[in-house]
């Protein structure tokens, strides 16, 4: 009798400990933030983290650091409303590009809610549970099991994120790269994906996340982050 194979997870495209690929989702979820005030008074606390890291990881974030110090905070308020609020091909909504605003996409992000409520935890109404600093908190912080499952499941979309700011010129590129090296290596599948999303961007056509909002345990006012 022949003996069934185990499937196992790829592994991350860099070699890293779970320590060092929570580490690096809870700088990233930091750095992908707005650069408020209270964001930039963390960059010393930051700097020192990134400095524990792999340089394959350590050195991109590490790089943005510096932007971070280097960069006026008016000019980082603007650049980060440029980058990702009026460019829909740089969205960090990760079901966005495949759904856009359409009724698929509420179900899309109910696979997200139902995840983070399984972990005990409930969203407010501050953000949508596909942003990718949320998630990236979930999983540096509640559940990296889960949470780098969904990570897994969106690689494409962030690879193709990646891309979209690289092309851009934008140094929000280097925080993407060193979450990618987290996860596992892009397939031919993925490769397909992210070819499709590219060439079709995302559906024009806005008739609500009906689905989703209409789930009233969703919105509960309590915070997503502990």
């Amino acid at each position: 009798m022949a003996l069934l194979k185990v499937r196992r997870r790829p592994e991350p495209v860099a070699q890293l400990s779970e320590r060092d690929c929570r580490l690096v989702w809870r700088i990233a979820a930091l750095l992908l933030d707005y650069p408020s005030e209270q964001m930039l008074a963390t960059v010393d606390q930051i700097d020192d983290a990134a400095t524990q890291l792999p340089d394959v990881v350590g050195a991109p974030l590490l790089e943005f650091v510096h932007h971070l110090r280097a960069t006026p905070p008016i000019t980082l308020a603007q650049q980060y409303v440029e980058t990702f609020d009026l460019r829909r091909r740089s969205s960090m909504h990760l079901t966005f590009y495949a759904y856009g605003d359409t009724r698929k996409r509420g179900m899309a992000l109910l696979r997200f809610k139902h995840a983070y409520r399984h972990a005990g935890v409930e969203l407010g109404d501050e953000e949508l549970p596909d942003h990718l600093p949320v998630l990236l908190e979930f999983a540096a912080t509640v559940d990296p099991i889960g949470g780098e499952r969904l990570l897994g499941e969106h690689v494409p979309v962030i690879e193709l994120l990646r891309l979209s700011l690289a092309d851009n010129g934008s140094p929000y590129a280097g925080v993407l790269a060193a979450v990618v090296a987290t996860l596992p290596p892009l397939t031919t599948a993925d490769r397909r994906r992210i070819a499709e999303l590219a060439a079709q961007g995302p559906p024009e056509e806005e008739v609500g996340l009906d689905p989703f909002a209409m789930d009233p345990s969703l919105f509960d006012g309590s915070e997503a982050r502990r």
